[in-house]
C-alpha cells in the first residue's frame, strides 16, 4: 500500500532529521554486524602474516623451532577468527539501537532446532513412540 503524499513528507522529514544527529548514525553504524565484521577480518589478516612471518623465522632459525609451532597455532587461530567473521557479516539480522538486543540462539534459523542437544534428546525421548503397549 503506497503512502500518501502527506505520509511521504513526514517521513522525508523524520528520515532528514535522523540523518543529521551524529550520535543516532554512531549508534547505527555500531550495532550493525557488518561494521564490526570486516574490523575483526582485517584483524585475522595481520595475525595470519604475523603467524606465517613466525613461522619462517622458526624454520630458518633451527633452534627456535617451537617459535615456528606458535606461528603456525597463530595463524589457525586467526583463519577460525576470519571464518567466524566473516560468518557474522553475512548475517541480516538487525538488531535494537539504544536498547538491549537479544542475541540469536546458536542453531539460527533452521526449523526445528529450538536447544542444545539435550534439549533435542530430551525432546526425542518424550516424542517417541511406545509401540510395545
Amino acid at each position: 500500500m503506497p503512502l500518501s503524499e502527506h505520509e511521504q513528507r513526514l517521513f522525508e522529514q523524520i528520515e532528514r532529521s535522523l540523518s543529521e544527529d551524529p550520535k543516532f548514525a554512531s549508534a547505527v553504524r555500531h550495532s550493525d554486524p557488518k561494521f564490526h565484521a570486516r574490523r575483526r577480518i582485517i584483524i585475522s589478516a595481520v595475525l595470519i602474516l604475523a603467524g606465517l612471518g613466525l613461522v619462517v623465522y622458526g624454520v630458518a632459525d633451527s633452534s627456535k623451532l617451537w617459535l615456528g609451532v606458535v606461528g603456525f597455532v597463530l595463524m589457525l587461530g586467526a583463519a577460525a577468527f576470519w571464518m567466524l567473521a566473516h560468518k557474522r557479516s553475512q548475517t541480516t539480522e538487525l538488531r535494537t539501537v539504544g536498547g538491549t538486543a537479544t542475541r540469536r540462539t546458536r542453531g539460527g534459523n533452521r526449523p526445528g532446532r529450538t536447544g542444545g542437544i539435550i534439549d533435542r534428546l530430551e525432546n526425542r525421548w518424550r516424542e517417541r513412540g511406545d509401540f510395545d503397549r
